[in-house]
């Protein structure tokens, strides 16, 4: 047999093992050291620091829910239509849901459009198909619905007029009449 069959170890003498051996305890004692410190050293806050701070008291001891009194005799102040169509409409004309006309598609509005706003706005206020009155919020005036139904129509390009509430009968007592004033 030839020696050049015959492998060599790295390690040749006792010297060398004990090299070795102390190199394969100490570096990666090493590496953990410099690896624990890295990761200590770094400004991070701790978790639950903020704990103390105003903001995070002021929140744990607010009011779980509140209670507002509103006059009753005090005027109803009007939404706009897109406030309403946020509040009542939004949820199902954005998506179509349930076979909802699209906000802005007008291919689905065309038809709806050539019926006019009045037959738009009574179908809003009454219901229709699987559109509840007032688009289930029946707290809504039928201007505010008015409102809406000409916002929605103004997304597909109808000049619709949003409409104004009419002026309070004490105002119209006190204000002379249009022919009189001429």
């Amino acid at each position: 047999m030839s020696d050049s069959n015959e492998h060599e170890l790295l390690i040749k003498t006792p010297k060398q093992l004990i090299y070795a051996v102390v190199a394969a305890f100490v570096i990666p004692i090493f590496v953990i050291i410099l690896l624990a410190y890295y990761v200590s050293s770094s400004e991070k806050p701790a978790a639950g620091s903020n704990a103390f701070s105003e903001e995070s008291i002021a929140a744990r001891l607010a009011p779980v829910g509140t209670v507002d009194f509103v006059d009753a005799n005090a005027p109803k102040v009007l939404k706009t239509g897109e406030q309403v169509y946020a509040a009542a409409c939004a949820a199902c004309h954005t998506a179509g849901a349930a076979g909802a006309p699209k906000t802005g598609d007008q291919g689905q509005w065309s038809a709806r459009l050539s019926k006019g706003f009045d037959t738009l706005w009574q179908n809003a206020v009454n219901g229709i198909g699987a559109m509840p009155a007032k688009g289930g919020n029946s707290d809504l005036d039928d201007i505010e619905v008015a409102r809406a139904v000409a916002y929605m129509g103004k997304e597909v390009g109808a000049d619709f007029k949003a409409p104004e509430p009419a002026a309070p009968a004490a105002e119209a007592a006190t204000e002379p009449a249009p022919e009189a004033a001429k």
